[in-house]
């Protein structure tokens, strides 16, 4: 009787992991891969927004005297831009001019 009793509490001991995980678990780790997922996306766009920002701020004058040195320089570029393309069609101008002037 003694022996049963030994060889019956042997067989219900087990040292083996449990192989399977339950449906909650498999539910729970699927979330977390979402989430990780989610999360991951979502940090990746709120860098992306601070990068926009910074170089919003650094190309935003900081006073009004900054704001209109960087407007007149813009403005002198601007004409004498206009200036040179001018200056192109005059000469452009000049020289059909002077074809013309040959062929009569």
């Amino acid at each position: 009787m003694f022996r049963q009793h030994i060889a019956r509490q042997a067989r219900l001991f087990s040292t083996t992991p449990i192989a399977r995980k339950s449906p909650a678990e498999v539910i729970k780790d699927a979330a977390k891969a979402v989430d990780k997922t989610i999360s991951g996306a979502a940090v990746k766009g709120i860098e992306k927004g601070e990068q926009a920002a910074e170089t919003v701020k650094q190309a935003i004058p900081e006073n009004t005297g900054q704001a209109k040195g960087q407007a007149n320089e813009v403005a002198g570029q601007a004409k004498g831009k206009a200036n040179e393309l001018a200056g192109e069609a005059k000469g452009k101008a000049a020289e059909l001019q002077g074809e013309a002037n040959k062929k009569l």
